[in-house]
């Protein structure tokens, strides 16, 4: 199926992954070491709290899982389906993410805890609007399953079968954009802080005016 993927899917894919790292990167830094374009860690975090009798943390994870899912809701109700269809309503999607985003900037800006439930709700929002296309698994707001995939692809090289290399070249895509947005968001809270979500804020408010062109000038049909 990958051999079928436009070639703007590398493109897409690439950006979604640098939003995802980005804020994911700023998550860690200033969330308390708190993961949030993926739920992993923190349902680890979670664990680790209740053991320790820690109710005050335990509701604040329990929270950042719910919001996730939450986020991921609205998705469904926004474009109806997580198979990637050019048509669908993925301008409007990608705007509210930015919202989020820049809400989560002024709430943790000023010191409330609001703001890590909307980036969560962000992130959700993001994971929920692609998980396929024609068949092809595209993942963008974490890397565990596309490192997986290309080892279980390395193992099928040895014993003999052919690798598609498009595939592989997705993959990396998608696995550099992550990093690379990791590295701006990381760099960013440096100097900035919290204001440093307006940048992968701004990248989704970017991408949604590039689909949105694009989807009118006549090049998309649903």
């Amino acid at each position: 199926m990958f051999t079928k993927l436009p070639r703007w899917i590398e493109v897409g894919g690439f950006w979604l992954a640098s939003i995802a790292g980005a804020v994911n990167a700023i998550g860690l830094l200033g969330f308390e070491h708190q993961a949030v374009s993926h739920l992993t860690g923190t349902s680890t975090l979670l664990g680790l709290s209740l053991v320790n009798l820690d109710m005050s943390e335990s509701l604040h994870l329990f929270i950042i899982l719910v919001s996730f899912m939450l986020g991921a809701a609205l998705s469904g109700v926004i474009i109806d389906n997580a198979v990637l269809r050019l048509g669908r309503r993925y301008s409007f999607a990608l705007l509210i993410e930015a919202g989020l985003l820049l809400l989560a900037m002024l709430s943790l800006s000023q010191g409330s805890n609001l703001g890590h439930f909307l980036a969560s709700a962000a992130c959700g929002l993001q994971n929920g609007m692609v998980s396929t296309y024609s068949g092809a698994t595209i993942r963008t707001t974490h890397v565990s399953g596309l490192f997986t995939d290309l080892g279980t692809m390395l193992g099928a090289r040895l014993r003999g079968h052919p690798i598609d290399t498009r595939k592989i070249i997705i993959f990396l895509m998608l696995i550099s954009g992550f990093i690379f947005g990791g590295s701006i968001g990381a760099y960013s809270f440096q100097h900035l802080q919290f204001v440093s979500l307006a940048i992968p804020a701004t990248g989704a408010m970017a991408l949604a005016v590039v689909y949105w062109v694009y989807r009118h000038m006549g090049k998309i049909h649903s």
